[in-house]
């Protein structure tokens, strides 16, 4: 049996994909977004436009000892459609896990969001037993996906 690398979690949201999109790739939306407690701010950055775009957060973690920033390199871009990041403590090249946001529309009114928060990449062996794969739950990525809604429903 293989050990589990990723985690996915989906919802239909009450609007379209194009106002869902439109909250997601509002970097400063981020902070209102996380269900994990981790994301404190936008530190710089602007809406995701295209792939090879890096946006800097201000975090806070006990796994890394309190304060901290991450580079979000941005891997994946199709308007509407897809959005995904590769994360990286500030300064340094992402070692291996990325978030993946995927939109569906289900009828004009409504859009099936999937989240993927996938590990799969991480090598670095001193890394993996620092941090205990997945550090942010499945129930962390549900309330991501809820207040992703909240925010589409009211700009």
């Amino acid at each position: 049996m293989s050990e589990q690398t990723s985690v996915t979690v989906s919802r239909v949201i009450d609007a379209p994909a194009a106002d869902v999109f439109d909250a997601l790739t509002k970097v400063e939306n981020h902070e209102r977004i996380d269900g994990s407690g981790f994301v404190r701010s936008l530190d710089q950055g602007d809406r995701i436009t295209a792939t090879g775009q890096v946006f800097t957060m201000n975090m806070e973690g006990d796994h890394m000892g309190g304060e901290y920033q991450t580079d979000n390199h941005v891997v994946g871009y199709d308007k509407d459609k897809l959005v995904a990041w590769k994360t990286a403590p500030a300064g340094t090249e992402p070692p291996g896990w990325q978030w993946v946001w995927e939109l569906t529309p289900t009828d004009q009114g409504h859009t099936e969001a999937q989240l993927t928060y996938d590990w799969s990449h991480v090598t670095d062996k001193d890394l993996l037993k620092k941090i205990h794969f997945p550090l942010v739950k499945e129930e962390d990525l549900e309330a991501s996906l809820g207040n992703l809604a909240a925010i589409s429903l009211t700009g």
